[in-house]
């Protein structure tokens, strides 16, 4: 099984920045793709960003140039997602997902619980 935790997330106001982390732990972890979504009431869940195994980033247009997706492995892997500029439309609970790429588990989607991120003056 992949285990998937984020932190971070909290109360910002609005133009200020926030960091969220997500750890995924299992076997061959190294080989994970990881991304995050988030989903805010009343609106489907929507792609934010998401990175390859070769650290290639993918930025969703609401969010290009503000938004920083980034990765780091070491016993697990570790993606970051650096929010700046924040606007209220970017209140969401933030999900973190991991998906191995080889191994028995190829082709599984891993979600964490998710993080709330609030933007309000």
């Amino acid at each position: 099984q992949v285990q998937v935790v984020e932190d971070g997330g909290g109360v910002v106001q609005p133009g200020g920045s926030l960091k969220l982390s997500c750890t995924a732990s299992g076997r061959d972890s190294t080989f994970y793709a990881m991304g995050w979504f988030r989903q805010s009431p009343g609106r489907q869940r929507e792609l934010v960003a998401k990175i390859t195994t070769g650290g290639i980033p993918t930025y969703a247009d609401f969010v290009r140039d503000r938004f920083y997706i980034a990765r780091f492995t070491a016993e697990n892997t570790v993606t970051t997602l650096q929010m700046n500029k924040l606007e209220s439309e970017d209140t969401a609970v933030y999900f973190c997902y991991a998906e191995p790429l080889i191994g028995p588990l190829k082709g599984m989607t891993f979600w964490g619980k998710g993080a709330l991120v609030t933007v309000s003056s």
